[in-house]
């Protein structure tokens, strides 16, 4: 496992983060499982683990916080998250004060330890003044809860704003983005790995295998999910990655290319995918999900080895998808210069 510093720190973290979703969920990781999986994680290399406080509704925390306290604190770097709602009452959700302190003394409580290595607000929130949300994670860190802070599911102008006003108030700052970002969903590089890029971010993308579809799992003239998939669930609870939204032509040309450099590089479809985005830029650590041992195994063996120059521009031009405006004519216009 390599290490690669997360943005602009002097943080070093595995190329690979292991993210702690399933834990505890209904149907997938048990905590004997999952405890199983953060040893061989960390076995393999790897010190970095992402959850979030709405995981599980705090059980995924939980989890962690039972197998990090066996562990070597300062060896470990802990992530979670903040935003969502965590139980009734009008204050249960968000980005405000209130909240972010409540739900930061929480989440310590459930991993058992003094401070987290990365606290990221889980979702942009319309409702809070961006300034309340910034100087109250600024505190946090002040406080030493909190070592840094991230922020996941922003758009590009609500990124650098949150910089701008955090630069220009001495504020900490947000040093790593977390976005979706895969195979089949590109549009992340229009104007959020550019940003990073430039602001010195980095970018640990969730979902590296696209909520299942890359996983080796799907292929063209398939006329349904299977039962125990998770596209089978985005189905019935219409989730970005649901059949309805995917099953078109642009996806199965993908899944096309995708199987056939598989084949050829004998490695699985889910490598394949991984790989691919690890070498793409500002990317720090793709997050990696497992309900079982053996998707784990499999995950981790994207790494020691690369693409080809050749196998990696099929990848990029089967994954490409219709820019709009004005992403078209700014890129019409460079062309031109």
């Amino acid at each position: 496992m390599e290490y690669r510093f997360l943005g602009k720190t002097g943080l070093r973290v595995s190329e690979l983060c292991l993210g702690a979703m399933t834990f505890g969920r209904e149907n997938e990781a048990t905590e004997k499982e999952s405890h199983e999986m953060l040893n061989f994680f960390v076995a393999s290399g790897g010190n970095f683990v992402d959850t979030a406080n709405v995981y599980s509704t705090g059980t995924s925390e939980e989890i962690v916080g039972r197998w990090l306290k066996k562990q070597k604190r300062e060896d470990i770097i802990v992530a979670t998250k903040v935003r969502f709602p965590m139980g009734e009452g009008p204050n249960n959700a968000g980005l405000s004060r209130h909240h972010i302190l409540h739900s930061a003394e929480a989440s310590l409580r459930r991993l058992q330890t003094d401070y987290v290595d990365l606290f990221q607000v889980h979702c942009w929130d319309p409702k809070t003044p961006l300034e309340e949300t910034l100087s109250t994670l600024n505190d946090l860190v002040r406080r030493g809860w909190v070592r840094y802070i991230g922020a996941s599911n922003f758009s590009g102008w609500q990124l650098q704003r949150a910089l701008c006003l955090s630069r220009a108030n001495g504020w900490e700052r947000f040093f790593c983005l977390q976005p979706q970002y895969h195979l089949l969903c590109r549009s992340t590089e229009w104007e959020l790995i550019p940003l990073c890029e430039v602001e010195g971010l980095g970018v640990i993308p969730w979902s590296p295998l696209g909520g299942g579809w890359l996983s080796g799992k799907f292929k063209r003239g398939m006329s349904g999910p299977p039962d125990d998939s998770r596209v089978k669930i985005a189905e019935e609870r219409g989730w970005t990655e649901s059949w309805t939204n995917r099953n078109n032509e642009s996806t199965w040309r993908l899944l096309d290319v995708l199987h056939e450099i598989s084949a050829e590089s004998g490695k699985s479809p889910a490598q394949v995918a991984i790989n691919w985005l690890l070498r793409k830029a500002a990317v720090t650590a793709p997050i990696i999900g497992a309900k079982r041992m053996d998707q784990l195994q499999n995950n981790i063996g994207s790494i020691g080895w690369s693409l080809s120059p050749g196998q990696l521009t099929k990848l990029d031009q089967a994954s490409l998808i219709p820019m709009p405006y004005p992403y078209d004519f700014i890129r019409m216009a460079e062309a031109r210069r």
